[in-house]
């Protein structure tokens, strides 16, 4: 058996690749769409792609299942479980429904589809075994049921996706999976989870990539309160503390749900002269600005959102853009292409080009204040745009929490007759959300070094 697994950090998500090597058959798990890494590993090791599968309809990426049988012609395995409202509504003719113990072999290795609802009521896990080896499973690939030290939380319906008090129901659904489904497999069974310390899919996730039921079982905060059947401690424990839900997951689970688009035959991305990217932004496109904060707050270019090259620009493009528009990339020439990639995983495909400079472009300083001038606005709003984690243990006397991943989606909420000061606990997450407010034609400033810049100053 062949088993592979990729990994993107910004999204701290994981797919897998297993695979059969005397068939030459292969199956990707929870594929992303850039699916070219999937089709040269397979290519590098002999495979074939002959199926494809995902744990559930995903709500903070979008999902390249389909992309990825499409391009290959593979077998295409979604649950059908869940039922009313959580099944997947395209069908491109290559797909299988898969019910709770259904198995399909990928050459000689046996894939079990297991239900364990908590996380989302379709979810499935998959037990894999190596038929040469033996009849037993030696791994489970859980997707966003039981995570490295975590859970899959179950509020995000709640939260971003407009369910109303599903989170409870998901509680008891998760406390029976474990029970009912993941405490009875032995100890050795390999756990191989769909994401990693850093995602918004749980609360307290490990850096390391894999566990064991065993080990879980043992160590887990859940094992105890799950092998002593205390339901209720379970639930509040699960529920409480889960990080903020960005808004643009509700979005992407209905993408998901529906058939992201295709992407097929993709066109290189052309570079632009200033005067083809004044005339787009005078028609509505947004420029995404990629260069590092300071650069932009010295020159900020009209109509423009900085969100910075590195590791967070999948996530900050969903929590920060709407795909109601074309975008422009502000980069260079050699980072253009792999940026255009990344901001698929979020569902913005409309990127029609790329500048490599801004000097040509109508620019404005956007300098944030230090913390010693708040005091010179006081009729300003301030806008925390932290967690509420964070906001909970300290923050800015008047100042209002509201998490940077849903500030799209509440525009509405925030006056335009008065300054609105931003910040965050640092400052790059508030320069990335004060560039779109000042976009949206807002007057902002920011508050250089964030709320940590202001605790010090009320110290000194």
């Amino acid at each position: 058996m062949y088993f592979e697994r990729f990994y993107d950090l910004d999204l701290a998500q994981a797919s897998y690749m297993i695979g059969c090597q005397k068939t030459g058959e292969c199956l990707v798990v929870d594929p992303v769409r850039d699916i070219a890494q999937y089709l040269d590993e397979a290519k590098s090791q002999k495979l074939r792609v002959t199926h494809v599968t995902e744990t559930h309809i995903h709500a903070d990426f979008l999902s390249g299942s389909r992309e990825l049988a499409n391009a290959t012609v593979a077998q295409l395995l979604l649950s059908d479980e869940g039922g009313e409202g959580w099944q997947y509504t395209y069908d491109d003719g290559n797909q299988v429904k898969l019910y709770d113990g259904d198995t399909f072999m990928v050459g000689n290795v046996r894939i079990q589809a297991v239900h364990t609802p908590g996380h989302t009521p379709e979810h499935l896990s998959f037990l894999v075994t190596d038929t040469p080896r033996g009849d037993t499973p030696s791994m489970i690939l859980t997707g966003d049921f039981v995570f490295v030290g975590d859970l899959g939380r179950p509020d995000l319906l709640d939260e971003a996706a407009g369910g109303q008090d599903t989170r409870f129901i998901g509680a008891r659904q998760m406390f029976a999976s474990l029970r009912d489904t993941f405490l009875t497999l032995p100890d050795y069974v390999q756990v191989w989870p769909g994401h990693g310390s850093g995602s918004a899919c749980g609360k307290a996730l490990g850096a390391v990539p894999t566990t064991t039921v065993g080990y879980e079982r043992a160590l887990s905060w859940w094992g105890k309160l799950v092998e002593q059947g205390d339901e209720d401690a379970f639930t509040h424990e699960l529920l409480s503390g889960q990080p903020d839900a960005p808004l643009y997951y509700g979005r992407m689970k209905t993408e998901n749900r529906d058939g992201p688009a295709l992407l097929d035959q993709v066109k290189p991305l052309a570079e632009l002269s200033a005067d083809e990217v004044k005339a787009k932004l005078a028609a509505g496109a947004r420029l995404i600005d990629t260069r590092r904060k300071e650069e932009h707050q010295a020159a900020a270019p009209v109509g423009s959102v900085n969100i910075p090259d590195g590791g967070t620009i999948e996530t900050w493009a969903g929590w920060l853009l709407k795909p109601d528009r074309e975008f422009i990339l502000l980069a260079p020439g050699n980072r253009a292409e792999a940026l255009r990639r990344k901001l698929w995983m979020v569902g913005l495909d409309h990127v029609v080009g790329f500048i490599p400079s801004p000097e040509e472009l109508d620019t404005a300083p956007a300098q944030p204040i230090p913390a010693t001038e708040l005091s010179q606005h006081p009729d300003a709003l301030i806008l925390d745009v932290r967690a509420k984690a964070e906001y909970e243990e300290g923050h800015i006397p008047g100042a209002r929490q509201l998490h940077a991943g849903r500030l799209p989606w509440t525009l509405d909420t925030l006056p335009r007759d008065r300054e609105i000061v931003v910040h965050c606990q640092g400052g790059a997450r508030s320069a990335a959300a004060a560039s779109l407010l000042r976009t949206e034609g807002f007057a902002v400033l920011e508050l250089a070094g964030g709320y940590d810049a202001w605790a010090k100053s009320q110290n000194a």
